[in-house]
């Protein structure tokens, strides 16, 4: 029988203070310890007679996958054990509250849902980065962290179905029928799927249709039959059920939706970025749908390869791998023709590299340290869509899909400070620049190509003309 805990008690130096929630999983408690300062929760399976032994294997796979993880998307890993048989696992406890409640609200703005959508996906892309796919993920599961002079962020909660590429799956490896929360399951979930990163796209897809129409996309299904419909069946779209729902995210949202993940967001960066910057989400036909797929469509998505069984994807780094976020930093104001020709090179080469890849082009607008600048030039003309243009121009020779470049004009009074702070924001994986030859003052102060290569938060390209000499 486990072991009846009341307050006070001490479970392997971890005093009990006070009970928070008992839910049919698992019993959470606030404890405290001398050597670990700060609010502490542990978290205690249920493991009496007839309990689901899916739960108790859950909570074994979330004690091992814990220490691996870290990270300001997930809470910090304290310490597990076990208790007179009864498991237990501590980690930091965190203020906030999780999305569920927000249900109750739905359907919200669509600026709310993106930026509740983009923190989340952020929150995803690292915990992707770690080689861990979470498979759960769904409102109760995103922790929403908003405190006072930090910019809000989603923390990641219950990992109890979770997949780590280094670490042995113990729910593959001992139970063969889909795992997972029934409505917000990934079809290749279904099938049996456990290590691909954009599972959790479709999952965070049905979170967002759900907060944006007030509706979930599949409903609440039982059974393996329910769920196996997801493999064939597309969901209304959301401007059927909210008519004045923007078209951007209609198109984001069941971009998230598509049964075959190779048609939705290679990462969750991607999806993150376009959800920060909706004016520029290229626009599909799913934008326009006002009704699911007719019956010849659902009837050649049944037969074809999604209603079998699927090969295993790659591991969650390799994927991020095949689809980075480039960001390119072009210098409008001082165009040099042959730095132009060798930074279109580069940036060509490290697209045909990784088909994958989405483009940013980013251009920084001087303004004045202090007091105001006028946005219009001398002719009368908006100085900021003069930029843009001269982006799309830049960028024409490339020939892309539209589908894999946007462009962004920052206005900053340091462009290095502005390039370093863009990449950190969106996550990019990879900066190319151009760098003029130095003068003494340059070289004095220091090059921006120079500052960003210091500062950036990823790897980052510096292009120069052949023969000239580069930074001292």
């Amino acid at each position: 029988m486990p072991v009846k805990l009341a307050q006070g008690m001490q479970v392997d130096g971890f005093t009990l203070l006070a009970p928070l929630h008992q839910g049919g999983m698992a019993t959470l408690w606030r404890v405290a310890h001398p050597d670990h300062p700060g609010p502490l929760l542990m978290k205690l399976p249920r493991i009496g007679y007839g309990e689901a032994a899916t739960q108790i294997v859950g909570f074994e796979v979330e004690r091992m996958l814990m220490p691996v993880l870290a990270g300001p998307h997930v809470p910090r890993y304290v310490a597990s054990g076990d208790f007179e048989d009864q498991p237990w696992l501590v980690m930091e406890q965190l203020p906030g509250e999780t999305l569920r409640p927000l249900l109750e609200q739905a359907p919200l703005p669509a600026e709310r849902v993106a930026t509740l959508g983009a923190l989340a996906a952020t929150a995803l892309q690292d915990l992707h980065r770690q080689g861990a796919v979470h498979l759960d993920v769904k409102p109760s599961n995103l922790l929403l962290r908003e405190s006072p002079g930090e910019p809000p962020r989603i923390v990641l909660i219950d990992f109890g179905l979770s997949h780590h590429q280094h670490l042995p799956d113990l729910l593959a490896e001992q139970f063969h029928v889909p795992i997972g929360t029934a409505p917000y399951i990934a079809p290749e979930q279904v099938l049996g799927v456990r290590n691909d990163p954009r599972s959790d796209l479709f999952a965070l897809g049905v979170t967002l249709y759900h907060l944006a129409t007030g509706e979930r996309p599949f409903g609440n299904p039982t059974g393996e039959g329910g769920l196996k419909r997801r493999l064939y069946r597309d969901p209304p779209p959301p401007r059927a059920l909210k008519p004045d729902l923007p078209r951007w995210l209609q198109e984001i949202v069941l971009r998230c939706l598509e049964v075959d993940p190779d048609a939705r967001y290679p990462t969750a960066a991607q999806l993150a970025f376009d959800l920060r910057h909706p004016e520029q989400v290229p626009l599909s036909e799913r934008a326009e749908r006002t009704r699911r797929d007719g019956r010849l469509a659902v009837a050649k998505r049944w037969l074809g390869r999604y209603s079998r069984e699927r090969a295993l994807a790659a591991p969650a780094t390799q994927q991020l791998a095949q689809a980075p976020l480039l960001m390119v930093a072009i210098d409008l104001k001082h165009e040099d023709p042959a730095l132009c020709r060798a930074l279109h090179e580069s940036v060509q080469r490290a697209l045909q590299t990784t088909p994958g890849a989405r483009l940013a082009c980013v251009t920084v607008m001087r303004t004045a340290r202090i007091g105001m600048d006028s946005n219009l030039d001398a002719a009368g003309r908006n100085r900021h869509v003069k930029r843009l243009v001269a982006l799309r121009d830049w960028v024409r020779p490339l020939q892309l899909d539209e589908h894999r470049v946007t462009f962004h004009v920052l206005e900053a009074h340091d462009p290095a400070e502005a390039l370093v702070e863009y990449a950190r924001t969106a996550d990019v994986d990879h900066i190319l620049l151009g760098a003029r030859g130095l003068t003494g003052v340059r070289r004095m102060l220091g090059s921006v190509s120079a500052r960003v290569v210091a500062e950036a938060p990823c790897t980052a390209t510096v292009v120069r003309v052949r023969g000239e000499s580069p930074p001292q």
